[in-house]
């Protein structure tokens, strides 16, 4: 390559993949290039992948009961806890992985425009939180809760269990090296189509680990099958 003291426009150069099978995940490396040779340098962003699974399951049952009279709505609500506690008992959870939330009570009378509600008096609502590294088996008791219905229990504002990748630490390292790897072999691949050499690292910058559903479709926290990713920024010497 020739150089001059004026500045080379950008160049990106796209199709630069490092594939590798690591581990459960695959290494996908794109490199994204910008160069400018008369400070002979070259910018490269190395990509790392990796499919992982939730190790730890968050499921909240919230129920309620109604009525009129507040004591005969608090032990329908009674009945009902008994109920969950026992549901949840059948599908093997021990009792340290079920704590109770907080009991909310509303009183539609005391409320500003309670006059004109039509509906009952008093609704109670009620809060049972499972937390377990079992993933499969609150995927399995979430397919089960209609057993609990079928006993009059009222689930109300489910939205599902929240799943949570906690080991980013164990992949950590690997995918900094992987992702940097990547960087360079991209960078490589230009100084060779450049017909230059390539020089040492003169910065690297590694962006945040982004965890995301696997598909990359909806929300990441309600499905336990994930996806890791991670960038690097590395900026080599060009001889």
């Amino acid at each position: 390559m020739k150089a001059d003291n004026r500045l080379v426009p950008a160049v990106a150069v796209a199709g630069l993949l490092a594939l590798g099978m690591v581990g459960g995940g695959a290494l996908i490396g794109q490199g994204v290039v910008n160069a400018r040779v008369g400070d002979r340098v070259v910018t490269v962003r190395g990509l790392s992948e990796r499919d992982v699974v939730a190790d730890l399951a968050i499921l909240p049952v919230r129920f309620t009961a109604t009525g009129e009279v507040l004591s005969e709505v608090q032990g329908r609500i009674d009945a009902d806890l008994a109920a969950v506690r026992q549901f949840l008992t059948a599908q093997g959870y021990p009792a340290d992985a079920v704590t109770l939330g907080r009991l909310e009570v509303t009183d539609m009378q005391s409320r500003e425009y309670g006059g004109q509600n039509n509906g009952p008096r008093f609704i109670l609502a009620q809060t049972v939180i499972v937390r377990t590294t079992d993933v499969a088996r609150v995927q399995t008791t979430t397919r089960s809760l209609n057993d609990l219905v079928r006993q009059g229990v009222v689930i109300q504002d489910f939205s599902g269990p929240t799943y949570v990748f906690t080991r980013l630490n164990d992949v950590r390292p690997e995918m900094i090296a992987e992702a940097t790897a990547s960087a360079r072999t991209g960078a490589e691949q230009f100084a060779r189509d450049s017909g230059t050499a390539l020089g040492p690292i003169r910065e690297a910058t590694q962006g945040s680990f982004q965890i995301l559903s696997r598909d990359e479709i909806g929300d990441e926290s309600q499905s336990p099958d994930k996806k890791v990713r991670v960038v690097t920024t590395v900026r080599y010497s060009l001889r």
